[in-house]
C-alpha cells in the first residue's frame, strides 16, 4: 500500500516511517526538513506549510498527519502557532486531499488533551470533551474538521486519541525531564502531588496500531483511543524509571499544578482489541529502552 507521512521526522512519524517499511508498505515522506536526493520525500514550508504539490506529485492510498505541536505548556505561550500547527494545516491538507486524491484515506493524530479532566475513568471515545488546553481544544477542533469533510465530501478519515507516547528518541515531557535531572543533581523535584496518573503507550505499539488501522478500518469518520489501557501514578513512573537509570537520589513532588495538566488519565481499548491490538511493550521495558538510549546518545 501507498502511504503518505506527513511529519516523518518527528517522533512518532519517524518510528511510523520504519514499522511500515519493514511491513512492506511504500512510504512516502513529507515535513519541513530539507532533504536532497531522496525521491520518497517532500518538504514542506516551515512557515507557511501548503500541500497541493505534496498530493499531485503521486498517488496515495492512505495519508497519516503527524505533524503538529505536541506541548500543552507551548500553545499556552504560543496559542496563534499551535492554531496553525494543530487545525489550520490539517484544514489545508484535507483541501488538497479532497480536491487531487479525494480516494486517499486520512488519520489525524489527535489527543487525550481533548478529555481535559474527567469525571470517571476508564476514558471512552463517546464521553464528554472538556479541553483544559488550547492544544486540547485545537485537537478537538480538528476532530471537527475531520467529520466536516467526511461529511460533505466524503473523505474517508480517521482521529486517533494519542495518550501519554513515550519511547526512543523523545526529548521533552516527563522522561526526558527526569533524565536530564538526574545527570546532575541526586536531588530532584516535580510538578505535582505524585499521585496523578497517566496511560502510557510506547511509541512502537503506537506504529502497530497504525499499521493495524490502514490494514483493516473502513474509515468511517471514527474516532479511537490509543493507549495501553493501564493506568500509572506520575511516582511510580518516576521511581521505575531511577531503577532504568540506575539512579540512587531522591524525588520530590511540589504540590503546585501546571495548567492545563489533567488529574488522571486511563482509556478504554475496546475499539484497539476488537482490531487485534494489545500492548507489546511493557511499562518496564519500555523505561529500561528508554534509559539504555537516552545515557547512551545523552
Amino acid at each position: 500500500m501507498k502511504v503518505l507521512i506527513i511529519g516523518s521526522r518527528g517522533f512518532i512519524g519517524s518510528h511510523l516511517t520504519s514499522h511500515l517499511r519493514e511491513v512492506g508498505h511504500e512510504v512516502t515522506e513529507c515535513d519541513v526538513h530539507s532533504e536532497y536526493g531522496d525521491t520518497h520525500y517532500i518538504q514542506v514550508s516551515v512557515v507557511d506549510a501548503q500541500f497541493d504539490h505534496v498530493f499531485t506529485s503521486r498517488g496515495y492510498d492512505v495519508c497519516v498527519n503527524c505533524s503538529g505541536a505536541a506541548s500543552v505548556a507551548d500553545s499556552f505561550k504560543h496559542p496563534t502557532r499551535d492554531f496553525q500547527l494543530n487545525l489550520s494545516n490539517v484544514q489545508r491538507m484535507l483541501v488538497a486531499l479532497s480536491l487531487y486524491q479525494p480516494q486517499c484515506k486520512f488519520i489525524n493524530l489527535s489527543s487525550a488533551a481533548v478529555y481535559g479532566n474527567p469525571v470517571s475513568l476508564p476514558l471512552k471515545e463517546e464521553m464528554a470533551h472538556n479541553p483544559i488546553s488550547p492544544y486540547g481544544f485545537h485537537k478537538k477542533l480538528s476532530e471537527a474538521i475531520l467529520d466536516q469533510f467526511a461529511k460533505l465530501h466524503g473523505t474517508q478519515t480517521m482521529s486517533l486519541r494519542i495518550f501519554s507516547a513515550y519511547g526512543n528518541g523523545l526529548k521533552k515531557q516527563i522522561l526526558w525531564d527526569l533524565h536530564q535531572k538526574m545527570k546532575s543533581s541526586k536531588e530532584i523535584e516535580l510538578f505535582g502531588t505524585g499521585s496523578e496518573t497517566r496511560d502510557f503507550v510506547h511509541v512502537l505499539d503506537v506504529a502497530r496500531v497504525i499499521s493495524l488501522i490502514i490494514a483493516q478500518d473502513d474509515f468511517q469518520s471514527k474516532v479511537i483511543n490509543v493507549a495501553s489501557g493501564q493506568e500509572t501514578t506520575i511516582r511510580d513512573l518516576s521511581t521505575n524509571f531511577a531503577h532504568a537509570m540506575g539512579w540512587k537520589g531522591k524525588i520530590h513532588f511540589s504540590n503546585s499544578e501546571r495548567a492545563g495538566d489533567p488529574d488522571n488519565w486511563r482509556a478504554d481499548i475496546s475499539k484497539l482489541t476488537i482490531l487485534g491490538y494489545s500492548p507489546k511493550i511493557t511499562l518496564e521495558s519500555g523505561l529500561k529502552m528508554y534509559a539504555k538510549w537516552a545515557k547512551e546518545k545523552y
